[in-house]
């Protein structure tokens, strides 16, 4: 599959890098190559295969999900570098 200069800055600009010229021949040519296996991963023939879902027959292994009251909250606050009513407070991640 063949990716064009355009695409490769329009994904780039989606995922916030900062590419230069000289790279752009680099990352179309790897994203490329990712394309193309994936393309012969989805052609694959899985006729006449059992459907398995793992390698093993493990179990699931998580705990129980409860909610445990911590006893010594403000000790924990005492390594936010910012907090706000009882909460770490952090920087904003999405624009």
């Amino acid at each position: 599959m063949k990716i064009s200069k355009e695409e490769i800055l329009h994904i780039a600009n989606l995922a916030s890098l900062e590419i230069k010229e000289n790279e752009i021949d680099k990352y179309a040519k790897n994203l490329e190559e990712i394309l193309n296996f994936a393309d012969i991963v989805n052609n694959a023939n899985t006729n006449n295969l059992d459907i398995t879902v793992g390698s093993n027959k493990a179990e699931n292994v998580f705990r129980k999900d409860e909610v445990k009251d911590f006893e010594n909250k403000e000790m924990l606050l005492e390594n936010a570098p910012s907090k706000d009513r009882n909460m770490y407070k952090i920087p904003k991640v999405l624009n």
